[in-house]
């Protein structure tokens, strides 16, 4: 039997020669060993650039003053001074900054998908400037110009993460948006008598499920880790505790809280992925029933 790849008519005409042509595949057999191990390379070079600082932070936060393994700095983590209002503060912003982020950017990306699909270019560009723009200077811009009652209240802030969170919030759900026929899906159901709103919550919500959780991760994590601007505006959130704390054991104990922070975050991504991937099963032996 001929090879895969070679013409028929070439290979008989070969063995009639008694010409020995090499076989293809084995050049492709070495082909794939060598993006194996390069793929191999990359991703172990890519995890140790990852992992070793988060290898070192983890063992230098379980350890006491003089070296030896301890659960001490974690212990003296929720007593600390000034950490639980740190933390409860970090929480409050990042459940307002999502809630006003989502109430924003999901319709604006709805109807610019709707009704401008030739504003796309401009939305992009526009998401795009908060990462072209420091957020210090942003805050410094603020500052000066918000009233009095605004700066007096830490929810100025939350304000503020909306604008910086908008690059990660707009491009989840513009891509959560583009791998749906989303025309096609609100013409069904307008056709059908629903309500923009029912249209909203039951047709083009739960096809945005996975692009919604990405989005709320990006934005929970940029609230939890953002400092110069809760700095500049004098509230004391996570970052800014961390870097403030001082006491002998401090440098345990900030790492600790570093830690903690970085896992957590970490953790409720994998909860989020685990719960997105239970009602994706769910939906597809609910459709396979039916």
């Amino acid at each position: 039997m001929a090879s895969i790849g070679v013409p028929i008519g070439d290979f008989i005409a070969n063995e009639e020669a008694g010409i020995d042509r090499p076989m293809p595949l084995a050049g492709a057999r070495k082909k794939r060993r060598r993006f194996s191990l390069w793929r191999f390379i990359v991703l172990f070079v890519a995890g140790a650039y990852f992992l070793i600082p988060i290898f070192a932070g983890l063992k230098f936060s379980l350890q006491d003053i003089s070296g030896r393994f301890s659960f001490q700095a974690i212990q003296n983590l929720p007593s600390a001074p000034g950490f639980s209002g740190a933390f409860w503060l970090s929480m409050r912003l990042a459940i307002v900054t999502l809630v006003v982020s989502i109430l924003l950017m999901v319709p604006t990306t709805i109807y610019v998908h709707l009704r401008l699909p030739r504003m796309r270019r401009l939305m992009e560009f526009i998401t795009i400037l908060p990462i072209v723009i420091p957020p210090i200077v942003i805050i410094a811009g603020i500052l000066p110009a918000a009233p009095l009652w605004a700066k007096s209240s830490p929810y100025l802030l939350s304000f503020l993460y909306v604008i910086l969170s908008m690059p990660f919030i707009y491009r989840s759900l513009d891509a959560g948006l583009s791998a749906i026929d989303l025309k096609t899906l609100v013409e069904a159901a307008r056709s059908l008598g629903a309500s923009w709103l029912r249209t909203l919550t039951q047709v083009i919500l739960p096809n945005l499920r996975p692009a919604l959780l990405s989005a709320m991760v990006l934005t929970l994590a940029l609230v939890l880790g953002e400092f110069t601007m809760a700095s500049l505006d004098l509230w004391t959130t996570i970052p800014v505790w961390i870097v403030q704390f001082n006491t002998a054991s401090s440098g345990h104990v900030q790492t600790a809280a570093s830690m903690l922070g970085l896992i957590g975050t970490w953790v409720f991504l994998t909860i989020i992925v685990s719960i997105d991937r239970s009602e994706s099963r769910k939906s597809r032996r609910k459709t396979g029933t039916l």
